[in-house]
């Protein structure tokens, strides 16, 4: 599927049914698309991982599992897409992030948003089995902000929210599907 061939309709399923990730997939999709009906719609799909991902390798990994499950029980969609969000402990300290996972035409793309640097506190709490959402919920003082701006919009005071953070991690994960031609290429 490429940019100069607009379909009317562009059919989209998300492996969530959280509101910030089902627009989030709309919004970058639909910034390839403008001339067309971008219809998305979430649906629950079972990670395979752990509730909160502790490492890059497993918040991939549930990315990966979530889209192939979309794939395999919806299958006539243009795109399945998933995010997941994940914390891993880093030489430079511990963060917050998030793989995004899609699959159109058996091709799967995978990509990934900026580090958010967790302080410890946040880190420690989620080793000992908190959720990132839980955890932020209970030190700003907030109810279910992983459905809102998350983790991301009270760290950074508003300036990025969970949904920028996934709509701009999709938009590049987009790129294969766009330039078909060039990943396609078997002369690389």
């Amino acid at each position: 599927m490429t940019t100069s061939s607009t379909p009317q309709f562009i059919d989209v399923i998300v492996g969530s049914t959280n509101p910030v990730k089902i627009n989030a997939a709309k919004n970058a999709i639909a910034q390839y698309f403008p001339s067309s009906t971008i219809r998305c719609q979430g649906m629950h799909a079972p990670s395979l991982v752990a509730e909160q991902p502790m490492t890059e390798a497993e918040t991939k990994l549930g990315a990966i599992n979530r889209a192939r499950y979309c794939q395999q029980q919806a299958q006539t969609a243009d795109f399945y897409v998933a995010m997941e969000g994940g914390v891993d402990q880093f030489d430079h300290g511990p963060a917050t992030f998030a793989y995004m996972a899609i699959i159109s035409n058996n091709t799967l793309s995978v990509g990934r948003s900026a580090n958010l640097p967790l302080p410890q506190i946040i880190f420690d709490a989620l080793e000992n089995g908190e959720e990132l959402g839980h955890v932020m919920d209970r030190l700003f003082n907030t109810e279910n902000i992983k459905q809102k701006g998350g983790a991301i919009g009270l760290l950074t005071q508003g300036l990025a929210t969970r949904e920028s953070i996934y709509t701009q991690a999709l938009v590049l994960a987009m790129t294969p599907f766009v330039n078909a031609e060039l990943f396609n290429d078997s002369n690389h």
